[in-house]
Formats: structure tokens, C-alpha cells, sequence
């Protein structure tokens, strides 16, 4: 890709219109069970939205549209729901003595900047020596996102690794001759190189990449467990390592433009499991003033 393409790709994905007024950043307590046969939850239920809940006393599993959902001793759990994720979900609590809690939950759709480029095609597929480079990298960000760590930052409400201009916003998309491009699975915050990265919930780096990788530059994963992961691209610099025990708001290493990047940034994604997820519906608004 072209610097003049990457950077066209990140202006639009800067003017992607921001998330539905009625949607909140996830609240910052598990919410508590008002009756027996209630699944609670707290939480913006739209596409790329993270949720905390909390399920019935008694409780043995939980699915969420089929899949089991790990659930703490407190019955408390997390779910992400994925960007392009359908209208419905279906959450069934299987209490241990047989009994189920059954709850539908609709999921609202979001209105994603799509940009149509009839007459520029996709990019050519990548050179050889590009997918030997790709094919391990591609393997070590999956072997992390396997880890099951002791984190529990995914009770906390997030806070931004870094406070700035969104430079690229979670969702946006090109379509090239009628072919969709990859969309932007995360958020950009324009920051100069060396400006200070910082955990936004507690969590256990699971990985911490020991050179450049050759899109995401210098990369940094934490898991804040219940399969919930932050991932930190471009950094200049990562200063913690590999099963470290962080805290929110400790600093983790500095923004940079390592890798694909057209300028300094910081690229954070979050992840529930496979599910992607828009950093602004777990940290809410970018604060205008320093986070405490």
C-alpha cells in the first residue's frame, strides 16, 4: 500500500460518524440480579459494544448464541459483541438444578463510514516474502490471545491509553469495484512519538513483540481476562514484559510509528474473544482534560 492510500485510508476512517447517542461506554460495575430469572446486564447492546453481566444464583453455564461464556464465582461475566454481529442474541443460563434462563437481547446496528471506490481495485495479493514474514506473526498474536490469564480489568470501566485526536475511528470500510477492503478494527489516537502509552484496565501482557512486526510495528497485548485483550500497535517503545501483572493507568510504553504508519500514532484494538470491538463503547468520550 502507498503512503498516499494509507493515508486516504485513515482519513476516512477519522470521519466515520461517532456511536449512537443512546449508546454508553460499558458501566463500571457488574450490575447486580434484580430477580432469579433475569440475566442482568449493563452495557451499550450495538454492534462493537462491550457488556458486562451478571447471571442468576445457582447458575452453572452460560451460552451465548451456542458458545459457552466463562462465567466468575460470582456469576458475573463479560461480552463483546462483534462489529458486523447480527440483530439478535440469544443468552441461555443452565442453572445446576436443570432449570434455564433464557434471554433474547436485540443488537442495535451502527451506521459504519463506507467508502466506494469503483475504479481503484484492492491491492494486489501481498509478495512472497511479505507472507513468510506475515505467517509467524499472524500465529504469535493468536497464541497470545489463547492465554488464559488472572487479569480482571475487564471489571473496570476502561479508561484511553492515551488522551489526543481520534485520527481514525473503529468501523470505517472501503468497498474496491464491489470488493470489501479490511475495516478499521480499532481506534487511532494522534500523539507525537514518545508521548507516554498507559494501561486502560489492569491486565497480563501476553505479548511483547521483541522487533517491529511488519504492519503492526512494535506490538503490545494485554489480556484483561474472561477473553477480553487490548493490543497497542506503532509503539516506539514497550516497556513492560511478557506475563507482567499491570495496572490501570500504569505506564506500558510510548507512542511511536513503527510498522505501517503514516504518521505517529496510537492504534489500540480490543478484543472479546473473536469479537472486535470499538474502543469508544468500552472508554466512552475521548475526556478533554487529563483522565484521572
Amino acid at each position: 500500500m502507498t503512503r498516499a492510500a494509507v493515508a486516504l485510508l485513515l482519513a476516512a476512517a477519522a470521519a466515520l460518524p461517532a456511536p449512537p447517542a443512546t449508546a454508553q461506554h460499558a458501566a463500571g460495575a457488574v450490575p447486580v440480579v434484580a430477580a432469579a430469572d433475569t440475566i442482568a446486564l449493563a452495557g451499550p447492546a450495538t454492534q462493537g459494544g462491550l457488556i458486562l453481566g451478571r447471571v442468576p444464583a445457582g447458575t452453572a453455564t452460560l451460552a451465548i448464541d451456542g458458545v459457552a461464556a466463562a462465567l466468575a464465582e460470582d456469576g458475573a461475566f463479560v461480552w463483546g459483541i462483534d462489529r458486523d454481529a447480527g440483530p439478535v442474541a440469544r443468552l441461555v443460563a443452565t442453572l445446576a438444578d436443570g432449570r434455564s434462563v433464557t434471554q433474547t437481547v436485540a443488537i442495535a446496528p451502527r451506521a459504519w463510514r463506507i467508502e466506494r471506490l469503483a475504479t481503484l481495485p484492492r491491492l494486489p495479493a501481498p509478495a512472497p516474502v511479505f507472507a513468510a514474514l506475515r505467517a509467524p506473526e499472524l500465529a504469535a498474536m493468536v497464541a497470545a490471545r489463547a492465554q488464559v490469564t488472572d487479569a480482571a480489568g475487564w471489571r473496570q470501566r476502561f479508561v484511553w491509553p492515551a488522551t489526543g485526536r481520534l485520527s481514525g475511528q473503529f468501523g470505517a470500510q472501503r468497498i474496491y469495484r464491489g470488493e470489501p477492503g479490511a475495516y478499521h478494527a480499532g481506534s487511532d489516537i494522534a500523539k507525537p512519538v514518545g508521548a507516554t502509552v498507559v494501561a486502560p484496565a489492569d491486565g497480563v501482557v501476553i505479548l511483547a513483540a521483541g522487533h517491529p512486526f511488519t504492519l503492526e510495528g512494535n506490538l503490545l497485548m494485554l489480556d484483561h481476562g474472561m477473553g477480553l485483550n487490548s493490543a497497542f500497535l506503532h509503539l516506539s517503545r514497550i516497556d513492560v514484559r511478557v506475563g507482567d501483572h499491570v495496572r490501570q493507568g500504569q505506564p506500558i510504553g510510548q507512542v511511536g510509528m513503527t510498522g505501517r504508519a503514516t504518521g505517529p500514532h496510537l492504534h489500540w484494538a480490543l478484543r472479546w474473544h473473536d469479537a472486535k470491538l470499538d474502543p469508544v463503547l468500552a472508554a466512552g468520550p475521548m475526556p478533554t482534560a487529563p483522565q484521572p
